[in-house]
């Protein structure tokens, strides 16, 4: 009887068991090496400080900690969920790399008119890592060898410099309406309206700049009836209404430069 590698055989057990096998320990690798790329290119990324704009990151934080404590996330307490602004009026966008670093340009904060439309942005952002979308496309396109080397401590380098190539990865259309969904899910506790995602999407809808709209699009397709699975997920959920805070919203940003 042919006798199989060692290796080959862990290879295939781990193939069988899909992604869960993916040790969390690579999420937070990659997460750490993509947060220290932004962090160092200060020419992309200009990182607005605590310090210069505390009632935003006030504001960022308590919706971040709302949904963490309410959503039931699988990775709460695996993850940072550690929050900057990156300054750039003129990028509608907001991304959450593995390991939970979130990054929100102050071009979203500003468009959005409501806490409820901030919150459930951030939610969809936050669902990515807690879903691991960015990692198991990374496993799918390193292939299994290269992650399970990993695992085992055959190549610690295996990963080296990945972190970057987060970036510029696209979430296929699963991935965004998983991501909608669960951005419902963690908001429904709250006294926040739920429905968050959706009023941005309405939002845009109604843009009449449209300058700023093909930038969040370009990395977040966006189906036709995305806002109504939004809300199909809402009534499924027993249809509650909540707080949009519209009111207060402008104030509680305006120490953004």
């Amino acid at each position: 009887m042919k006798k199989w590698p060692l290796f080959l055989l862990i290879a295939l057990f781990f193939s069988a068991c899909g992604d869960a096998w993916i040790p969390i320990s690579i999420d937070q690798t990659l997460g750490e090496q993509a947060k220290d790329e932004i962090l160092n290119d200060k020419y992309t990324y200009k990182i607005l400080t605590k310090e210069e704009c505390p009632q935003t990151y006030l504001l960022l934080e308590d919706l971040r900690n709302q949904i963490l404590e309410n959503g039931n996330l699988s990775h709460k307490n695996d993850f940072t969920w550690e929050i900057k602004i990156i300054e750039d009026d003129s990028v509608l966008n907001a991304f959450c790399v593995p390991g939970g670093y979130i990054f929100v340009y102050t071009g979203l904060i500003k468009y959005l008119n409501s806490k409820a439309a901030l919150a459930g942005v951030l939610g969809h952002e936050m669902a990515h890592a807690d879903r691991r979308h960015s990692t198991k496309q990374m496993a799918k396109q390193l292939g299994l060898s290269v992650l399970l080397q990993y695992v085992l401590g055959i190549d610690q380098s295996s990963l080296l410099n990945l972190g970057a190539n987060l970036l510029g990865l696209s979430f296929s259309r699963s991935d965004e309406s998983e991501a909608d969904n669960k951005s419902v899910e963690y908001l429904y506790n709250t006294e926040i309206d739920a429905r968050g995602a959706a009023f941005f999407f309405e939002q845009l809808q109604h843009e009449s700049n449209k300058d700023l709209v093909p930038e969040f699009i370009s990395t977040h397709p966006n189906p036709e009836n995305r806002i109504e699975n939004i809300y199909a997920k809402w009534k499924e959920l027993g249809a509650k209404k909540g707080n949009r805070y519209e009111l207060d919203y402008n104030s509680a940003i305006q120490d953004l430069p």
